[in-house]
């Protein structure tokens, strides 16, 4: 069967009606709207993990910029990378001119700026790196989700309205969901999956109805989608879609539990049964690699005080200390004076102590001795004379902020003849029930010589000592006892400060003396302006109440790093006293190779001063910046020659056609642009680089795809396979699509091959071409001799595919997202 040559047009194909005005601004404006609610719908989601609903403002007003942005640039036909660089550029001067101080014009980043937004960039990555959701909507928290919601609606408006493939923004909007639904430790509410998937129904329905306008009388591409009504089983199938998430998510309970990244789940109980709930958070602190600075302190000289945070008076058979059920104490305002702690008759000489808070984000406010007054706090603190802690509702990165406190210390003579006053505290603590018997034994026997209580607690603190077989360690002995308390005090003796203040306390508990644990830090390590605290600091230890000299602490870890404390009143009765000067020393103690380790890093950071920090190793090189400019150069340049050589092989209106421009120009331009964006990203913040990096892998994906079945296509027909006709045209027909005409499958070859020849403009050498390409097509399906190959058949093929990239050049809109990805079904 003989091929027919398509035949040549005379006159311009008819122009299609054009369409009333109104119903073209209509459906111009239809998908990218819809885009920015589905945007916004599927931000909601964040309720979850921030608190209030302050933040949704701001989530609003950047779709609402980028959106906008994209609809004027497409209203003057601008391409769609440039319509993408337009809504960074927007982006990037919105949260300038919101978040920092020092744009020029306001809005326009420049260094100084650049500099602010890492700071704040920082400090979201801090807040959120040590905090639990749902976190406060502070200003870096702010600027955080503006940044990422804002590249989310780019991502979603780029693939709704340029690519024009609304479904593709499904995967993006669905990332949108999982990061809350992953971290927030309650159930996401139902309304937000319900916003979520009726908006993005809606997308699809106004992109299905486009379709159907397209294929009836094919409309300008790009613009959006017409306001026309969907289609009936697009309706049903949305319709399906939100009662089936609003029925998943009240049913069965769409969410899970979770804790953002260096948190810790508070309230759990630790294994074996010995354990401070509360604890869990410094035991991953003790526990992790990486050594955090959590406060630097002024004002205490000398003295080596343990920093309380908060105190622990409940003891649970089985499952350990922690905070007593139900709601917070009542307190009263921490924002003045205080009520004079148990112990401190107010004559007492007062100490003002600076402290600041650098990477603490909890409900907890930590204060040293008996505090009298706290300043430069915020609203909502509140302080409970009986636990001796100052809190708040919910987690906060406090301020720095100054304690007034007095730091008297009883002498021993003192507390071996105060009345303990056991009756004026609360059952709470001196109630330990259920200890091993063998526990309350050991506690008798130490005991059994001493007269008062003060002498009773000092004999069980020194029971924790080398001399007795204890070791300090971060890791327990195997368990050779079933209660966790038993084995500890009388087989394993291993463990670290949570072990031994549970078990001091519990065993004075077990004798009748009132006691709790203290959960805080240990003094640090100093520094030219005071001392500093690391996370590797966090401490637990034992305070006993004394009566009228309140509750005195009595810390049985033996530290041997020469971070302990030993106060005066627990020094040997040979040894003068010296608050000053008392250290671990005193005490017999483990192995000191077992907590030199953690003083590393202190150490090095204390030379701080001396010379250059080192760089975290994911910061900018120093090459960074000229690497940046180089890139762009040279992007710039290759960019002008892919221009002037595509220009010149179209050979304008009336000259004569150039070479093609070679296949590698193109992208290696692309990737010289993406190299200095990375590089300019990374000098802000390596966060941004990493941000732009996937979104670049995310954009250029399509592309790749794309260029993966061109290439196994191309082999085919190389290789003279006998599928190589059919897929020399399955290439054809997607070539067309990419270049936005649309080949129904229906038509016929000859006919397909008209509407190439004529949409295309095909000069005379590309239709000669077509039609040698039409004849093997029509041969290969049709006549009993398939099997023969023409040899002309490959190299015809390539001079069409260099006719059409002469006649009608593709855009970059079809080289990124190509439409055959999306539109066409599976290849012949």
């Amino acid at each position: 069967m003989t091929a027919t040559a398509p035949p040549r047009p005379h006159a311009p194909p008819p122009t299609p009606p054009s369409e009333p005005q109104q119903s073209l601004s209509a459906h111009t404006v239809l998908t990218p709207a819809l885009a920015g609610l589905a945007t916004v719908s599927a931000a909601t989601s964040l309720t979850g993990v921030i608190q209030g609903l302050s933040w949704l403002g701001y989530l609003i007003v950047v779709t609402l910029l980028v959106g906008c942005t994209g609809l004027a640039l497409r209203t003057l036909r601008a391409p769609a990378p440039v319509v993408g660089i337009a809504q960074l550029l927007v982006l990037l001067f919105l949260v300038t001119g919101v978040f920092t101080r020092s744009g020029l014009l306001a809005i326009i980043p420049g260094p100084a700026a650049f500099v602010e937004l890492n700071d704040v960039l920082v400090a979201a990555f801090e807040q959120i790196r040590t905090g639990l959701p749902p976190v406060e909507a502070t200003t870096p928290i702010l600027c955080l989700v503006t940044i990422a919601i804002g590249l989310v609606a780019i991502l979603v408006d780029t693939l709704a309205v340029s690519a024009s493939a609304p479904a593709a923004t499904g995967l993006i909007l669905l990332c949108v969901y999982a990061v809350p639904s992953a971290l927030a430790g309650e159930l996401l509410p139902w309304w937000t999956f319900a916003f979520g998937a009726a908006s993005f129904a809606a997308l699809l329905a106004a992109d299905g109805s486009h379709r159907h306008r397209t294929w009836r009388n094919r409309a300008t591409p790009g613009l959006g989608a017409s306001p026309g009504s969907a289609s009936a089983p697009v309706a049903v199938v949305a319709a399906s879609l939100v009662v089936g998430l609003v029925a998943g998510s009240t049913v069965t309970a769409i969410g899970t539990e979770g804790s953002l990244p260096g948190s810790s789940s508070g309230g759990q109980n630790v294994p074996g049964g010995l354990g401070v709930n509360p604890f869990t958070s410094l035991r991953g602190m003790l526990d992790q690699g990486s050594n955090v600075e959590l406060f630097r302190v002024r004002g205490l000289g000398e003295d080596r005080r343990l920093l309380r945070a908060f105190t622990l008076d409940t003891y649970r058979p089985g499952q350990g200390w922690g905070l007593p059920d139900g709601p917070m104490p009542p307190g009263v305002p921490a924002n003045g004076p205080l009520p004079a702690a148990p112990g401190d008759d107010g004559t007492g000489q007062s100490r003002e102590i600076r402290i600041e808070p650098v990477n603490w984000f909890d409900l907890w406010l930590p204060t040293y001795g008996a505090p009298r007054s706290l300043r430069n706090i915020s609203e909502g603190w509140y302080y409970d004379r009986t636990s001796g802690t100052i809190f708040r509702e919910r987690r906060q990165r406090p301020a720095p902020y100054v304690e007034v406190a007095s730091l008297e210390e009883p002498s021993k003579a003192e507390l071996r003849v105060t009345d303990p006053k056991t009756e004026e505290l609360p059952p709470v603590y001196t109630t330990a029930d259920e200890v091993d018997p063998r526990v309350t034994q050991l506690a008798q026997q130490l005991t059994a010589n001493a007269t008062n209580n003060f002498d009773k607690a000092e004999a069980i603190w020194r029971y924790f000592s080398a001399e007795n077989g204890f070791v300090y360690d971060t890791q327990t002995a195997p368990v050779s006892d079933p209660d966790a308390l038993a084995d500890f005090v009388l087989n394993g003796k291993r463990g670290f400060c949570e072990q031994y203040a549970s078990s001091m306390a519990v065993m004075l508990r077990a004798i009748g003396i009132p006691s709790r644990v203290a959960i805080g830090f240990t003094t640090g390590y100093p520094t030219d302006a005071g001392r500093t605290i690391t996370s590797q600091d966090a401490h637990a230890w034992v305070e006993v109440y004394f009566g009228d000299r309140g509750w005195v602490s009595f810390d049985p870890t033996p530290l041997s790093d020469g971070r302990g404390y030993v106060p005066p009143y627990l020094a040997p009765d040979d040894t003068q006293s010296d608050p000053t000067s008392a250290a671990q020393d005193d005490v017999p103690t483990a192995s000191s190779s077992q907590q030199a380790p953690q003083n590393q890093l202190p150490e090095s950071q204390a030379q701080g001063d001396g010379g250059q920090p080192e760089k975290p190793f994911y910061a900018a090189p120093s090459w960074s910046g000229w690497g940046a400019l180089v890139s762009a150069v040279l992007a710039v340049l290759l960019t002008a020659a892919v221009l002037v050589l595509g220009r010149r092989m179209t050979g304008g209106r009336h000259g004569p056609a150039g070479p093609p421009v070679p296949g590698w120009l193109a992208p290696v331009a692309g990737a010289f642009w993406l190299l200095s964006l990375l590089l300019l990203a990374w000098q802000w913040h390596w966060a941004a680089a990493l941000a732009l990096l996937v979104l670049a892998g995310l954009g250029l994906t399509p592309s790749l795809l794309r260029e993966l079945r061109r290439r196994r296509r191309l082999r085919t027909i190389e290789d003279r396979e006998p599928t190589a006709a059919s897929a020399a045209w399955d290439e054809l027909l997607d070539e067309c699509t990419d270049r936005g005409i649309e080949i129904p499958k229906s038509d016929t070859v000859r006919l397909a091959a008209q509407k190439v020849a004529q949409r295309h403009h095909l000069d005379e050498r590309g239709k000669n071409d077509l039609r040698t390409v039409v004849g093997v097509v029509e041969r290969s399906w049709y006549s009993p001799a398939a099997g023969e190959s023409d040899p002309e058949f490959a190299r015809a093929f390539q001079s069409l595919r260099e006719g059409l990239r002469r006649t009608a050049p593709m855009s970059w809109r079809g080289r990124l997202f190509p439409r055959s990805l999306f539109r066409r079904g599976t290849p012949r």
